[in-house]
């Protein structure tokens, strides 16, 4: 099987739901997943849920508790753990063992600049020929959306957000 290049981009809720999606469907014909969550520490549904499809699915998060607010500049905190996320995803893509990697908020983690676009394009020129790579969050660059075989882009119409609500456990967390 040939795997490609995707990209999950755009200011609409979804993108990791989507990924998710995608992981849920293959381990329902055995295929495995590695799913890297970049920029996120906080304890979530998605884990617990994933949790329950090892080993088929294997998530692992490089993001500190809370959430990142970059007003000046990323932390050597945040940089420290995405280039040890990014070398985690390139290891599981590398290791024969996963059919998807994918690397959740990494569009993100380009756009506050605590990774390089360079780096994550050097990942995708090693990815081997039958390893499906994903790629999610807000902000795709350029150079990553003319690489990958298939962009989509969630586009916010409408939110409830914008109205005041909360995230909600089991909803959005």
């Amino acid at each position: 099987m040939t795997g490609y290049v995707q990209v999950y981009t755009g200011n609409g809720k979804g993108k990791t739901t989507a990924a998710l999606g995608l992981a849920l469907r293959a381990a329902g014909h055995g295929m495995r997943t590695y799913f890297g969550q970049f920029l996120k520490g906080q304890r979530s549904g998605e884990l617990a849920a994933v949790e329950k499809l090892s080993p088929l699915v294997r998530i692992e998060r490089f993001g500190q508790e809370g959430f990142l607010h970059i007003t000046e500049g990323p932390d050597d905190e945040d940089i420290r753990r995405a280039r040890e996320g990014l070398r985690k995803c390139r290891e599981a893509m590398l290791s024969g063992r996963y059919d998807i990697v994918v690397l959740d908020e990494i569009n993100t983690a380009v756009l506050l600049k605590v990774l390089a676009v360079d780096e994550v394009l050097g990942l995708i020129d090693d990815k081997p020929e039958a390893v499906e790579l994903v790629l999610t969050g807000r902000g795709a660059p350029q150079a990553l959306i003319d690489r990958a075989d298939l962009v989509t882009e969630m586009k916010d119409v409408k939110h409830y957000f914008d109205r005041g609500v909360k995230a909600r456990e089991g909803i959005e967390k």
